[in-house]
């Protein structure tokens, strides 16, 4: 998300860096570049006005012209005035007394309302709470069976009665089994509809009277573009939604709705949405938004995502048998795997400082192809050629070529690319490797 508009920001920053002493004709000109990236990022037209203003209006003060490297402050005043607008990050409200409370999923249809129900389910449970989803949407064909399904998959209890009954009535008979139940938290997943639809937004109105939830959210396509800002207005007006969660913010580059939205309702994004595995969902920061809106990166979602999949006991145990000259072709695809479940290879680049420039020279599906057959390759290995890689010989390399369905200078590939790293590896317990990132010589000695 937002890697059209990044890579505008920085262009029009790197101009401003090269510029000595700021004029106003200088910020009027990078102003319009900031205008029509934030216009093709999909922000409507009223934000972007506001935001370019308050940013000029800074950004030809004092602080400015005084400053030793103006480029710089022109940058720290756009990532305040982003901060501004995407508004502080806000947690779920479970404040109070109650022991049981009920999280209403509203939007369109097609935002992706059921997996997130599944996804915030996931994490719930991740914290420590007890979470019960209740299907609620009768409208969409298979919607039912679709949330029965995530359900058994996560192992969280749930509460169904078909498609007959009434919306209203399913929720308050699944708030009674949630209860029953002895669950914490009760996830309404209710059918997509349009903020014009008085019909079905008065059935909306009638769930939120009888189930008073502590949190309503709208779920919302990131892809939505320009019509965000009314989608957003109409259910805010006629529901009052309570936050904001916004969906597949992987498969789109411009992610305009994340500003348009949080501006015009003024309630807090609280949950972003990626891709769909289950554990594709995450707390919104917007720090770390407009840090990576700005290029600067994102190294503490990049450190938590590492941590959900390297175990401290599996990462000792792996620097042993590397210090031991161990590692194998097994330990190499774990960590191959490993790396993967933490997202594509252009996404984890831009959470890296000064990186995301190289995301645009990845063909990320170029890449994907290749991570399999490095894959299938590994999979097509006995165990005594993944632990001892020196037995492959030219008749073993031919045979794991055809059982993986690739051609024998894949697997020589492969095998160079883990020759190579085995050197590294030798070279850092050594202190031979100079200009190693982050390893400074004899670190692994």
């Amino acid at each position: 998300m937002f890697e059209q508009l990044t890579n505008r920001l920085q262009s029009t920053f790197d101009k401003l860096g090269r510029v000595g002493k700021l004029t106003e004709r200088d910020v009027d000109e990078a102003m319009r570049e900031v205008r029509m990236a934030l216009l093709e990022a999909d922000v409507s037209l009223p934000i972007v006005k506001d935001f370019v203003k308050r940013v000029k209006e800074r950004a030809v003060g004092a602080d400015v012209s005084r400053s030793l490297k103006p480029s710089q402050m022109v940058v720290k005043i756009v990532h305040e005035e982003l901060l501004a607008t995407l508004g502080e990050g806000a947690k779920l409200n479970f404040a109070g007394s109650f022991k049981h409370h009920v999280i209403m999923l509203i939007g369109l249809q097609g935002s992706g309302k059921t997996t997130t129900a599944a996804k915030l389910a996931t994490l719930l449970r991740r914290e420590g709470r007890q979470p019960f989803l209740i299907a609620a949407d009768t409208y969409r064909p298979a919607a039912v069976d679709q949330l029965v399904t995530l359900a058994k998959q996560i192992n969280v209890p749930f509460y169904e009665e078909g498609v007959k009954a009434a919306p209203p009535d399913i929720c308050v008979r699944g708030l009674k089994a949630a209860r029953e139940a002895n669950a914490a938290v009760a996830i309404l997943d209710t059918a997509g509809r349009l903020q014009i639809d008085d019909t079905l937004m008065t059935e909306l109105e009638e769930i939120k009277k009888r189930t008073t939830p502590a949190e309503i959210l709208l779920v919302a396509d990131s892809m939505t573009g320009q019509e965000a800002v009314n989608i957003a207005d109409g259910f805010n007006k006629r529901i009052g939604i309570t936050g904001l969660i916004l969906t597949k913010v992987d498969g789109d580059a411009r992610g305009g709705a994340a500003l348009s939205m949080r501006a015009v309702t003024g309630v807090p994004i609280k949950f972003l949405g990626t891709g769909e595995k289950l554990d594709g969902f995450e707390a919104f920061h917007p720090d770390r938004l407009a840090s990576r809106i700005l290029g600067m990166g994102d190294v503490l979602s990049l450190i938590e995502k590492a941590q959900t999949e390297f175990d401290e006991k599996e990462a000792l145990k792996l620097q042993k048998k590397m210090l031991e000259n161990k590692f194998d072709l097994q330990d190499f695809l774990e960590q191959l795997q490993k790396i993967k479940r933490m997202g594509s290879i252009t996404s984890l680049l831009g959470m890296i400082p000064g990186m995301n420039r190289f995301a645009d020279q990845i063909d990320q599906q170029e890449m994907d192809q290749r991570l399999k057959r490095v894959e299938a390759i590994i999979n097509s290995m006995t165990k005594t050629e993944r632990e001892n890689p020196k037995v492959l010989n030219a008749s073993r390399r031919k045979r794991i070529a055809s059982g993986s369905g690739t051609q024998v200078r894949d697997v020589n590939e492969v095998m160079k690319q883990f020759q190579d790293m085995q050197t590294l590896m030798s070279q850092a317990r050594k202190g031979k490797l100079k200009g190693f990132p982050g390893m400074p010589p004899g670190l692994m000695r």
